[in-house]
């Protein structure tokens, strides 16, 4: 299967109109065990999606808790109830904009969990593939509507202040193709981020704005991505202070380009790399596939997991290149990847015309990663070599504890 082409639609930069309606807390017991009272506000948007028109989701509630480990019955959670679920498309959000989720006093404290409960009612959570613009197909969404998927959080909360946070959805990542059934999995890749007033922006060439991805990592190594409108025009937003932030453009057929030694910092707020003028236009570059099964150390596959494939450039520099879930069937993925030599060009500030060059890097090195839950070692190693033109290289991938 085929789980990530690097096609997603150019997205526009408009807002959703309405914010859905104030947040209410609801205590289910203890307590954070600081003294005095913050405010947490909640907004959601949306990294890249690949081959849907629309991928809809209708968030019920949000649970939070001080603990990374607190199981679904402990005390302690605190509940973000929406009173009027609003069913959002997530394409909608992508450069930065965002749809409220309301606000909600807490305990000052650092917390470590939460947790986002969609709505159960049929059609709720939805996706419109590219192909098929007429059909609406129902997301699958098991434990979504239960105790609630489990997000990777980490922030404070303090005292007489706001904690102004920002769910970043990587519809892209969270949705996963069953098989050939038709049916599609929802298992939420979400980052949970602060909302600060920092960003990078720049533009591609809108020939090709509809058929590339926008990327970067934050200091604590978490994927931010979108895709640029129909102007070109991209912004990976919120993003924590950094002096040496590395842009990536990648996309099926073409030559992966970087910029590197990016800026980001509250004192520059929007940091520019380069003018409608002067767009990144990486050329058309061939490709090979590859190929193969993620599995643990008992051949057993692990339909649960989810693969990257990165370049490593000259100079150490890892790009992220093609991602995705495996099949939640076979546990199998198939990425397609440039056989050129990616382009790199170092930020020269003021939105000036960006030089590239090929990394002297071989081109055809790739490094696939596989990861799920309660596996943190790759026992196989991740380098590949691709073979010629349209060619297929099988390579198996297997995790441990």
């Amino acid at each position: 299967m085929h789980i990530f082409s690097h096609t997603p639609t150019a997205r526009g930069l408009a807002l959703l109109g309405g914010a859905v309606a104030t947040a209410t807390l609801v205590a289910c017991g203890g307590g954070s065990g600081a003294s005095g009272e913050g405010t947490l506000k909640l907004a959601m948007t949306d990294s890249p999606a690949c081959g849907f028109d629309h991928v809809y989701v209708t968030v019920n509630k949000i649970r939070i808790h001080t603990s990374a480990t607190a199981g679904d019955n402990d005390s302690g959670w605190r509940e973000v109830l929406v009173p009027s679920p609003q069913k959002t498309d997530l394409l909608g959000l992508t450069n930065g904009a965002l749809q409220e989720l309301g606000s909600l006093p807490l305990p000052a404290g650092r917390y470590s969990q939460v947790r986002l409960v969609l709505s159960d009612t049929a059609m709720a959570n939805s996706l419109v593939l590219s192909s098929a613009p007429d059909s609406e197909i129902a997301l699958t969404t098991p434990s979504g509507q239960q105790s609630g998927y489990k997000l990777q959080a980490h922030f404070d909360v303090v005292a007489n202040q706001v904690a102004d946070m920002v769910l970043d959805f990587d519809a892209c990542k969270s949705i996963v193709r069953a098989g050939n059934s038709g049916q599609y999995n929802l298992k939420p890749v979400v980052a949970v981020t602060k909302r600060l007033t920092t960003q990078i922006e720049g533009h591609v060439d809108p020939a090709i704005a509809s058929s590339v991805v926008v990327s970067t990592r934050d200091p604590d190594n978490q994927m931010r991505a979108t895709v640029p409108d129909s102007s070109g025009k991209f912004v990976l937003a919120y993003l924590p202070e950094n002096t040496s932030y590395t842009v990536v453009v990648s996309g099926t057929g073409r030559t992966t380009a970087a910029i590197t030694g990016v800026p980001v910092s509250t004192a520059i707020g929007s940091t520019v790399l380069n003018s409608a003028a002067s767009p990144i236009a990486p050329p058309a570059s061939a490709t090979a596939t590859v190929t193969g099964t993620v599995l643990n150390t008992n051949n057993t596959p692990l339909p649960e997991a989810s693969v990257n494939v990165q370049q490593t450039l000259s100079t150490g520099q890892a790009l992220d290149v093609a991602w995705g879930h495996v099949d939640p069937v076979t546990a199998q993925y198939s990425l397609r990847l440039p056989l050129a030599a990616p382009l790199t060009a170092p930020y020269i500030g003021n939105g000036g015309a960006l030089v590239f060059s090929a990394d002297s890097v071989t081109p055809e090195l790739y490094q696939v990663y596989g990861a799920a839950a309660g596996y943190s070692m790759q026992t196989t190693s991740p380098a590949v070599t691709l073979g010629v033109e349209n060619s297929t290289t099988t390579k198996d991938l297997t995790l441990a504890p």
